[in-house]
């Protein structure tokens, strides 16, 4: 029978999946790194980590990155891995959304989505509010890091602009799996906050990495709503006085 680590070990074993969570897949020598843990002691952690199944490694497949070495190592969240920071009381959120799908309709689910995301969205709307157009889905994301969501902000990679805001963790994904209106009703609220359009693109909830959601360039908004304007002016003769 394995023995126990020390305290110590365990935290530092706990920082270590946390940041592999949060940044995976992330290299050894950058674990390391951000930790302050010389390379034996980085690969310790992450062999007791592999052989609990909390992490799995990746392979570098891009060329570019190989050179003439072996394929960079890239560690990343397994499900099981995730599942050791998921809310403990899962079985019985869901065995209560159950009940009341099953006595009031899917309709009171929805209401009582809308309802749970709403102290998140009084939470965080000055704070997000309050920062420039161009910062805000930063803002949100540091916001909901603080809740333990994991989250961060990016340029959005499709044509058209735009950004992306990524969650990488998700306390009620295994609720959400069998009630969406939790992550409906959570990006109903990020639209709001943000005042763009959102839309979700992946979520932890249906078997994704991550929780993904494309937020629509502000600009590019207000552009289509001009554009909206001056045909519905030309096609009355211009507008009215």
């Amino acid at each position: 029978m394995p023995s126990t680590p020390p305290s110590g070990e365990r935290d530092t074993r706990a920082r270590v999946a946390r940041l592999i969570l949060e940044h995976g897949p992330i290299t050894a020598s950058t674990l390391g790194e951000r930790i302050g843990l010389t390379p034996a002691a980085i690969r310790r952690h992450l062999d007791a980590l592999l052989a609990e199944g909390m992490i799995e490694v990746r392979r570098d497949r891009r060329p570019a990155h190989r050179g003439r070495g072996r394929p960079a190592k890239w560690f990343a969240i397994t499900d099981a891995g995730r599942n050791a920071f998921v809310h403990a009381y899962d079985d019985l959120a869901t065995s209560a959304l159950r009940f009341l799908a099953e006595t009031a309709g899917e309709r009171a689910v929805a209401e009582f989505a809308r309802r749970q995301i709403a102290d998140l969205e009084r939470r965080y709307h000055p704070v997000v509010q309050g920062a420039p157009p161009q910062q805000r889905v930063r803002r949100l994301a540091e916001a909901l890091s603080g809740d333990g969501y994991a989250a961060a902000a990016a340029k959005a990679p499709q044509p058209g602009g735009g950004e992306q805001l990524c969650q990488h963790h998700c306390p009620v994904a295994h609720v959400a799996a069998e009630f969406p209106q939790l992550c409906e009703a959570e990006t109903e609220a990020f639209s709001r906050l943000l005042g763009t359009p959102v839309q979700r693109l992946a979520t932890i909830a249906h078997g994704d990495g991550i929780c993904t959601t494309h937020v629509s360039s502000r600009s590019l908004c207000e552009a289509s709503g001009a554009d909206v304007q001056n045909t519905d002016d030309q096609e009355t003769g211009g507008s009215s006085l």
